[in-house]
């Protein structure tokens, strides 16, 4: 780090700006970048000179893309392995309704060279993984995490600590949103702040708790300015410091990070000296078990689970059960299946005594994750008879019943 009047400032990135020479059109696009004296030519050489790796088309990646593209970001890289959905428009900004069913990545690239055809946009249409990572975030100046997954998470700070890479990342959930910059050669990294990942499906995904349409718009801008900041060498990077944002109240935060001495891949005694399982790290199939716990875990029944044309055959058949839905009331308002009781996940301990432990239940959600969650709840206070419903009223809507909306 360096220190100027303003605060500590990032030196920029070793591109190299007198390799590039910026167009008439350019000059007349980039006029007001190259009126700042923070910028000027120097800068807008630098931003061209520059590459940035975009893990993600999404919420996040969208604005943040867009916006590294009208600067001038000379080439951006996009990782991405899914389609658009409808569900995607109220915020990924980069997709549009005609892009429906069309690959993220390709309607991106398409988006952003309308934006800057000046602009170098590669594609990388792959699940980012332990394999590749390494190879992928080589030859890129700046990584920007716009994903919403601890393995992925995990995966883009260790690849960017073992190449020396800045890691500029943001998430969202619901109205709340953060953002910070780790670079281990500067600071902390992601393992700093947290340096183990949560129990899985502890912390629900955007698609099972929302996310208000503008927050990633504002985060994912933040993610591009820091990254434009840190191409030109100004003004004070989020290296150290983690901005939280309550679009509700309003409101920044921010918070102090200090490297930990005892991080496994930044310490002072690293042990992680290559990318690892991080599926199985976040305790994502046997996670962290021990071989005995794993070897428990066979001698028990698996969890049983039906389908959605199999529970439509049990209404038909006028079978004695009770359909449990364990999503939120908001949710139960959209839509619902004809017949299910509403007791919400967070409820259903302290509501096991409206059940009876002798009939068959069938416990359902959106999508079978949280429905698998109140089965090991239920199946702990000694309930027998449990059914998960695959694939939840998503399900159910898609080949049942298409008139219950979809969210």
């Amino acid at each position: 780090m360096i220190t100027t009047k303003s605060g500590p400032v990032a030196a920029p990135l070793a591109t190299n700006p007198a390799s590039v020479e910026l167009g008439q059109d350019e000059y007349l696009r980039y006029s007001r970048h190259l009126i700042l004296p923070e910028v000027g030519l120097e800068g807008q050489k630098r931003l061209k000179a520059a590459s940035v790796l975009c893990i993600g088309t999404g919420g996040l990646g969208s604005p943040l893309a867009l916006y590294l593209a009208a600067a001038g970001v000379g080439r951006i890289g996009l990782v991405d392995f899914d389609t658009v959905d409808v569900s995607n428009l109220q915020r990924q900004i980069i997709h549009g309704t005609k892009d429906v069913g069309r690959p993220k990545i390709e309607s991106a690239k398409s988006r952003l060279l309308d934006v800057n055809p000046h602009t170098t946009v590669e594609t990388h249409e792959t699940l980012l993984l332990s394999q590749n990572a390494l190879a992928l975030f080589q030859n890129y100046d700046v990584i920007i995490d716009g994903t919403d997954n601890f393995p992925t998470r995990y995966l883009v700070n260790d690849a960017c600590v073992l190449l020396g890479k800045p890691n500029v990342y943001g998430s969202i959930f619901r109205f709340e949103g953060q953002a910070t910059v780790f670079w281990a050669d500067q600071g902390p990294c992601y393992r700093c702040l947290y340096p183990e990942p949560p129990p899985p499906g502890l912390v629900p995904s955007c698609a099972e708790g929302g996310v208000l349409g503008v927050l990633p718009g504002i985060v994912g801008c933040i993610q591009a300015n820091e990254a434009i900041k840190l191409i030109l060498g100004v003004g004070e990077p989020l290296i150290g410091r983690l901005l939280l944002f309550d679009a509700l109240a309003m409101r920044f935060r921010e918070l102090k990070l200090r490297k930990d001495p005892a991080c496994p891949i930044c310490g002072d005694n690293p042990t992680i000296h290559e990318l690892i399982d991080y599926e199985q790290f976040c305790g994502i199939g046997l996670g962290q078990e021990s071989v005995g716990e794993a070897d428990a875990k066979k001698e028990e029944a698996p969890m049983r689970e039906i389908t959605v044309t199999e529970l439509k055959a049990k209404f038909d058949r006028g079978d004695t059960f009770t359909l449990v839905d364990v999503r939120e009331p908001y949710e139960y308002e959209i839509g619902r299946i004809t017949g299910s009781k509403l007791i919400p996940l967070g409820q259903i301990a302290d509501r096991a005594g409206e059940l009876n432990p002798d009939d068959e239940i069938v416990l359902q959600c959106k999508g079978g994750v949280r429905s698998a969650q109140a089965l090991e709840t239920l199946k702990a206070k000694g309930f027998k008879n449990l059914v998960n419903l695959k694939g939840g009223i998503l399900a159910w809507s898609d080949q049942v019943d298409p008139s219950v909306p979809k969210y």
